[in-house]
């Protein structure tokens, strides 16, 4: 048999451990992992890894934009360059992140989004690919908004009109759909379970709720919690809210914006030290100057001052990130976790979130999406669906 894709001479980046060998690669999908002492098989294109690390695709559950480009406007080609751009940062699967606008705006987006997802369920991967949609909001606490609109948040009770006007029938089909709430709204747990119904991820974000409606939402089906300890409460040692209940919730995974400004590294070590790696998914709620470098910007209609890796609004508070899921990988390592937790955080666990299993691990008859990358953890070549989408070969 001949492969279609070698990659030699490799530290592959497995579920649990760090081995040298190769993969071998047959169309979009991992057939074999070579130990180092057989012979490499033939193949239509070898790469020679040279040592470096081959880990499974980065996977980022919310993202704004970055590069210039906000999912909320952006045209097919700026849309097309975001992809790119991810991909040269070894995002290979990506969920494009909306945040709370007008029925008008989330119209457009939607229809611009879903078509742009149905095009590369056909078309040959260019870039990073788009996975479906994530709504942060608009059924939020207006207490807990954090950077987000609460003017344009909506009544619990709003899903169907709320669907049928920003056109609920184009996320049909979709891989994966997600939706952030915060269940203290009124109804807020019985939309937990209408969304579940309807096939979206609930997520439990930008919340107040008290131990006894969190319960609820998790009965009704909600399993996973938004930029966890961000546009939450403190815990209490009396009321310990959404914090202390997402430390400890069995059967539920939180993601976190491991940037080292919106969690304090000991913040984070505690985070993952409850959770376990296996339970954290790690995203870049990146927002769309990343990447721009220092500066102020217009994001959603306000000035936002991009330094030193932090993005803040005109009051000063945190406005998203400028980082990538690469970057948090690093981070996490920088803090003394094994590359091995820190890529399950950011490839099994948000592709497990999801629902996408097929994505997320380097195994046999997993989709072939991979990043390879030295020590300093800046992603070289990029592997989408079995082909080379970014090759760097100054950075070998």
């Amino acid at each position: 048999m001949t492969y279609t894709l070698v990659i030699k001479n490799a530290r592959l980046v497995l579920p649990h451990a760090v081995e040298y060998g190769a993969l071998a690669i047959a169309g979009d999908r991992i057939d074999a992992i070579v130990p180092p002492d057989v012979t490499v098989p033939a193949a239509e294109t070898i790469i020679d890894a040279d040592g470096a690390y081959v880990a499974p695709g980065f996977v980022d559950l919310h993202i704004h934009g970055a590069g210039g480009v906000d999912v909320m406007n952006a045209t097919q080609q700026e849309l097309e360059r975001l992809s790119a751009w991810l991909a040269e940062r070894g995002i290979t699967r990506f969920l494009p992140t909306l945040v709370p606008d007008t029925d008008q705006a989330y119209r457009r987006a939607v229809s611009r989004i879903s078509d742009w997802v149905g095009r590369t369920l056909v078309d040959t991967p260019a870039g990073a690919i788009p996975i479906g949609v994530h709504f942060e909001g608009p059924f939020l606490a207006a207490a807990r908004c954090g950077a987000l609109r609460s003017v344009l948040f909506r009544r619990a009770d709003d899903l169907d009109r709320f669907l049928a006007k920003v056109g609920g029938e184009r996320l049909e089909g979709l891989p994966a759909r997600m939706m952030t709430v915060s269940p203290e709204l009124s109804g807020g747990c019985e939309l937990v379970s209408e969304l579940v119904r309807r096939g979206f991820v609930v997520s439990l974000g930008h919340t107040g709720a008290d131990i006894e409606v969190l319960e609820q939402a998790f009965e009704a089906g909600a399993r996973h919690m938004t930029h966890f300890m961000n546009a939450m409460p403190q815990m209490h040692h009396r009321r310990p809210g959404p914090v202390g209940w997402g430390l400890l919730k069995r059967g539920l995974t939180v993601d976190v914006i491991a940037d080292l400004h919106h969690l304090h590294p000991e913040a984070l070590r505690l985070v993952i030290g409850a959770r376990t790696a296996t339970r954290v998914a790690l995203i870049s709620d990146s927002i769309p100057p990343a990447g721009l470098g220092d500066g102020v910007y217009d994001v959603w209609g306000a000035p936002v001052t991009v330094a030193a890796g932090r993005a803040v609004n005109a009051d000063g508070h945190l406005n998203g990130s400028v980082i990538t899921v690469a970057d948090a990988v690093r981070n996490c390592v920088s803090l003394g976790y094994r590359l091995v937790d820190a890529v399950r955080m950011a490839t099994a666990v948000p592709a497990r979130v999801l629902g996408v299993e097929s994505l997320g691990a380097i195994e046999q008859g997993r989709v072939a999406d991979l990043v390879v990358f030295r020590d300093d953890i800046q992603p070289f070549l990029t592997v989408i669906a079995g082909r080379i989408v970014f090759d760097n070969a100054s950075r070998q």
